[in-house]
């Protein structure tokens, strides 16, 4: 059988002489009834409801270190989301220093082209301050 996390523990917690008794098709059937994650522990496993009206929403979060083997195309996805939110961040952060500059060059009463403006600041100090 694969590696599987599930099967790794149940074996794990089984007495030596036993460990190897067990066919693959009696594995994948205690998989099946006793559920695939039950002894996997995560850092990160938020759980909870949400009520909206009359219905109600679960949500999961769980996060951890990654332990099972990608396929290739799930290692490609992968890279891909690190790579995008990678990118979402640093163009978010540049955009928050550019603001935080231009904000700052305005409070200062630095004019670098005369008679243009973003509005930025008129709208800043009339909301912030």
């Amino acid at each position: 059988m694969q590696h599987d996390d599930f099967i790794e523990g149940l074996t794990h917690r089984l007495p030596a002489h036993l460990r190897d008794s067990f066919p693959d098709d009696q594995l994948a059937a205690l998989q099946v009834a006793f559920g695939a994650r039950q002894w996997e522990q995560h850092p990160v496993d938020l759980r909870g409801t949400i009520g909206v009206w009359h219905w109600r929403y679960y949500f999961v979060v769980l996060a951890g270190r990654q332990r099972r083997h990608l396929s290739r195309l799930e290692h490609q996805l992968s890279r891909w989301a690190a790579a995008s939110a990678l990118g979402i961040f640093l163009f978010l952060s540049t955009l928050t220093g550019l603001l935080t500059l231009y904000l700052l060059k305005s409070a200062l009463g630095i004019d670098l082209l005369p008679d243009a403006s973003l509005g930025i600041w008129d709208w800043f100090k009339q909301h912030v301050f």
